[in-house]
């Protein structure tokens, strides 16, 4: 086994991200750092290194434990990594945060339906 894997296969196979390409996307919008530093998809990542990632729901901090191109079970991608102590606190306070104060627009999804254009349209008429 090499002692060496692409950023953007390592975070595929961890599961992080649901498919590679999204991975690679990541990598190139900067949302992924290796040692603090932003990198390239093609990047090669190391048993040691810290990664922050920023897949879009959570932002992890943790230590490459183990390399893998394959994309295997989740209980087998969980040996990949270890979630720092920071990364652990971090996403807890958010998780706290984000259940004493939701944000507003938290439930709105994509376009307003029908019944909400209604809703939309009684308010504009009482004025």
């Amino acid at each position: 086994m090499s002692d060496t894997v692409r950023i953007d296969k390592w975070l595929w196979a961890a599961r992080f991200f649901k498919t590679r390409s999204l991975a690679q996307d990541a990598v190139e919008r900067g949302k992924v750092t290796v040692n603090g530093d932003k990198v390239k998809p093609a990047r090669a990542v190391r048993i040691g290194d810290v990664l922050d990632i920023d897949n879009g729901s959570d932002r992890w901090e943790v230590d490459v434990m183990n390399l893998s191109e394959v994309r295997g079970p989740a209980p087998v991608a969980r040996n990949l990594y270890e979630e720092t102590d920071k990364g652990v606190q971090r996403r807890a306070d958010t998780k706290e945060r984000n259940r004493l104060y939701r944000e507003p627009s938290a439930d709105i999804k994509g376009r307003p339906t029908k019944h909400d254009r209604r809703q939309l349209g009684k308010f504009s008429s009482q004025e």
